[in-house]
């Protein structure tokens, strides 16, 4: 990649609307495209662009309207598992299959295997433009770390230029059954230090409200978040997201709790399911949807063409203000041979899957959202102030994108990290003869101080 000095400027930027404030311009249905000052590896101003006035004198990119998002956060994956598919031979469909493929390929993850293919992992998400990344991580024995618990702490140290990793630890919510272990359990999850979480797989064939409940309890204690596998089957008789919700509103949880694949929902009921994400909208909960897995794994059968997409309800989960998420999950590995960490390939699955209208304009925040694993996020999206993390696209169009989004730019603290930057982009010393600049209505009012992190 040819070293190219870190713009000044960007012009030009067609930004998604849900990241725009509300007096932003806009013409025959079409918002103002943007200019954005970069200063100190940050975004300082942010501003529409205007004909009538030339673009600063400074080295900067007229990306002539293409699409920008601030960099992805993969909020669901599963590292310790991923690029095993070609050694497994034959798994049966469903998620059954994929559990006894991968319990019987266990033997072989070794140091040096779950380090060579995390890490393949995790160079694939940064070329592809994400910053966060969450991993959950199999917990064999309540009393032991798995090996690939060190090898992703490691990889966390080794990565943290780049991207920050969180661990998730998914237990068996059997393991949770007496406070007592509950307790230490999550004691020693603790130990594994900052972006350490507490996860479990709460299934209708292994239910138990009272090993959730001590879950919630013990990581409430120890100020850990959790993430949970929750209702991944289209059992209407499936509990775990609605005494999930029940549970946070008695204990007064103040951390945040992922609920993740939710699958059941779509199974229910309007009038359980509906209620259902009316109790979530009321306690810290983000839903996280995994599209790309739960359409190969749900009404999964042999010789059989699935008639249930298995997805949740991502459309009345947001429409009650309910953060959600989009992410990859399994790559290449028993549960899923697809993927390739790539958020965009995500959305695009769940665009077609879901049905979903605006996927750049609207949807794209949930490629976009790390503040929604955070116990408070913020009320509304900030741009200005942030790192200079942004994923420029080549190609697309705000109407068809997320098609043709593979061709991108990704800057990081605002220097080209990934991607081939178009010659037409690069501007010198702000030529005359682009007069374009910005009006007096910006975000600079949203911009925080340069010391921020």
């Amino acid at each position: 990649m040819p070293s190219l000095d870190p713009p000044r400027f960007i012009a030009n930027a067609r930004l998604p609307r849900w990241l725009l404030p509300a007096q932003w311009p806009a013409a025959d249905g079409e918002v103002a495209l943007a200019l954005l000052e970069l200063e100190d590896r940050r975004i300082g101003t942010i501003a529409p662009m205007r004909d009538d006035l030339p673009l600063p004198p400074l080295a900067g990119w007229n990306i002539h309207g293409a699409l920008a998002l601030p960099c992805f956060v993969d909020a669901h994956t599963h590292l310790d598992k991923a690029f095993t598919a070609a050694r497994l031979g034959a798994v049966q469909p469903g998620l059954p299959g994929g559990i006894a493929a991968t319990a019987a390929d266990r033997g072989r993850w070794t140091p040096a295997d779950v380090h060579a293919r995390a890490s393949r992992a995790l160079d694939w998400a940064w070329h592809a433009g994400t910053r966060q990344l969450r991993t959950h991580i199999n917990w064999w024995r309540p009393d032991e770390a798995p090996v690939a618990w060190q090898v992703l702490d490691a990889l966390k140290d080794e990565w943290a230029d780049r991207i920050a990793l969180e661990k998730v630890a998914l237990c068996p919510l059997a393991f949770f059954e007496e406070a007592a272990q509950a307790r230490a359990i999550v004691r020693r999850i603790a130990a594994g230090g900052s972006g350490a979480v507490v996860g479990a797989f709460v299934h209708s064939s292994g239910w138990n409200p009272d090993a959730l409940r001590n879950l919630l309890l013990s990581a409430q204690a120890l100020g850990l978040d959790v993430d949970l596998h929750v209702d991944e089957e289209l059992a209407p008789e499936a509990r775990g997201v609605e005494t999930t919700a029940r549970i946070l509103r008695e204990i007064g949880f103040a951390g945040r709790v992922v609920c993740s694949h939710a699958c059941a929902l779509a199974a229910q009921t309007p009038a359980r399911a509906l209620a259902t994400l009316d109790a979530v909208a009321r306690v810290p909960i983000t839903i996280v949807s995994l599209p790309m897995a739960n359409l190969l794994l749900q009404d999964a059968a042999q010789d059989r063409t699935p008639r249930l997409r298995g997805i949740t309800l991502v459309k009345e989960a947001a429409a009650r203000g309910i953060p959600l998420l989009f992410a990859s999950d399994s790559v290449q590995d028993a549960f899923c041979r697809l993927g390739s960490l790539d958020p965009v390939e995500t959305l695009s699955a769940a665009t077609m899957a879901a049905q979903l209208g605006d996927p750049f304009d609207a949807w794209s925040q949930s490629l976009c959202r790390a503040d929604w694993l955070q116990p408070a996020p913020r009320p509304r999206p900030v741009l200005a102030g942030e790192p200079a993390d942004l994923v420029l696209f080549v190609d697309a169009d705000p109407i068809g994108w997320p098609s043709r989004g593979a061709a991108r730019v990704v800057l990081r603290q605002g220097v080209h990290a990934a991607g081939t930057v178009p010659p037409s982009w690069l501007q010198a010393g702000g030529a005359s003869s682009m007069r374009r600049h910005a009006s007096t209505i910006s975000c600079r009012s949203q911009r925080k101080p340069s010391s921020a992190s």
